[in-house]
């Protein structure tokens, strides 16, 4: 099968997978700003933008790189590496779980946060954070050794089922508060059950990978190497929007908080279907560096950045069509973020053109070179929700956001360009196709 095929075929079903999931997601914000209020919904969404955070820090980073290094054992047959890897990744995150639960309380006293929401539903939180590491860790280790279904789905569709159950089962308590509280406990236990179980394909995947080569010295210093400035670069990516909720939660009021964090989920929503297209051609990018087939390597990138890209306007177009009737099921209030969205989308199509920039960078093992471009992003959201916010509100947050995302993409894709001698922007596929056309000799 041919790769626009496959990239039609398996990235179509992930996505539509995560479309249906987050439509249960954002059905159930819905009832909640509906049934309990906006400012409780703003809660919400700042408990799972914490649990994000956390999560995403427990493996240290060995998540972000797990597709990277499945997919280079499997190609060469080091199934005992592989396990060494899988045993580490894991490892960091219990390790981390026990840390959080001595030593998270003491914290959130220590920083006058002791009567917070975060700390009455401490427990709950640190629970649903291990499950979604676990989670991270899983789908980064079953996308390397190509089962992108099994990697997705727990987080795609369960996940959401796990969450429209626990609303449904407790939206009949009379005071919504104690309703809120059950719904998080019951959410954290039914995802770390969803978590083991994918981990149990973990397990069963192993045969996946060959035991064709002696167990080499212990890979822990690279495997370190190319981790630890991910653990960075996804919080400041992938996670973008938990800590711009977070930086936001002192300068709007929670029902504000609250549209712009619906109108974030939407985003990520979409942002999903770019996603998707980069975990299907991902394995076989990396087993063409692991080849020292450079030029397959830049093929490859150029045909899913081309595809990424055509999809994220399809998708931009899309969502400002739609968006107004989406936010008017959280309320009234929610057609305020219509605008701010369609400038959130923009980002998208900005982030899509100039391609995965951060991950070639790591794969020609130069991953602190990406450090400094991520943190000149952040320290320019900071600077911008702090200079357009107080004067345009959420139009502001959407502004802040939009500069931000563009300068470190732009940056990035600059640093590729002159340390890697590689063009990961639309325009390569675009020269690529020309010099193709032109008949040699």
């Amino acid at each position: 099968m041919s790769l626009f095929r496959r990239l039609a075929s398996q990235s179509g079903i992930i996505f539509a997978a995560r479309l249906a999931g987050a439509g249960l997601i954002f059905l159930v914000q819905a009832l909640i700003a509906r049934l309990w209020g906006p400012e409780l919904l703003g809660e919400y969404l700042i408990v799972i933008a914490t649990v994000n955070l956390i999560a995403v820090v427990m493996p240290l980073g060995f998540h972000t790189v797990g597709t990277y290094f499945a997919a280079e054992y499997r190609a060469k047959g080091e199934r005992r590496q592989f396990m060494s890897f899988m045993t580490r990744s894991y490892g960091h995150v219990v390790a981390v779980l026990v840390l959080v639960l001595l030593g998270g309380p003491p914290l959130l006293t220590l920083m006058g946060q002791g009567e917070s929401g975060l700390a009455q539903h401490f427990i709950p939180v640190a629970l649903f954070a291990f499950a979604t590491a676990m989670v991270y860790v899983n789908g980064a280790l079953l996308i390397g050794l190509k089962r992108p279904f099994a990697g997705f789905f727990a987080d795609t569709m369960f996940r959401p089922l796990i969450v429209i159950a626990a609303f449904l089962t407790t939206m009949s308590f009379a005071v919504p508060t104690e309703g809120f509280t059950a719904m998080l406990w019951v959410v954290a236990v039914g995802y770390v059950i969803i978590a083991l179980v994918q981990f149990g394909f973990v397990v069963t995947s192993l045969n996946r990978i060959a035991d064709t080569v002696p167990l080499r010295p212990s890979e822990a210093a690279r495997w370190w190497r190319f981790a630890l400035p991910w653990v960075l670069i996804s919080l400041a990516t992938d996670f973008f929007f938990d800590i711009d909720l977070l930086l936001l939660s002192h300068a709007l009021s929670r029902e504000e908080l609250a549209i712009f964090g619906v109108c974030t989920r939407l985003f990520s929503l979409i942002s999903f279907g770019v996603a998707a297209v980069y975990a299907v051609t991902m394995p076989d990018m990396f087993e063409s560096e692991a080849n020292a087939d450079r030029e397959a390597f830049k093929r490859k990138v150029g045909d899913a950045n081309f595809v990424a890209s055509i999809i994220s306007v399809v998708l931009f177009g899309g969502m400002a069509a739609v968006a107004p009737l989406l936010l008017m099921l959280f309320g009234p209030s929610f057609s305020a973020g219509a605008g701010p969205l369609a400038v959130l989308c923009l980002a998208l199509v900005v982030r899509s053109v100039m391609g995965p920039a951060a991950l070639v960078l790591s794969i020609h093992d130069r991953p602190y070179a990406s450090l400094p471009f991520v943190a000149a992003g952040i320290g320019s959201l900071v600077v911008c929700n702090w200079l357009l916010v107080p004067m345009f509100g959420l139009m502001g947050a959407a502004l802040a956001a939009l500069t931000a995302i563009t300068i470190w993409s732009v940056s990035l894709w600059w640093m590729v360009l002159r340390t890697a001698r590689m063009d990961v922007s639309i325009l390569q596929w675009f020269r690529s196709r020309r010099t193709a056309a032109i008949p040699a000799g």
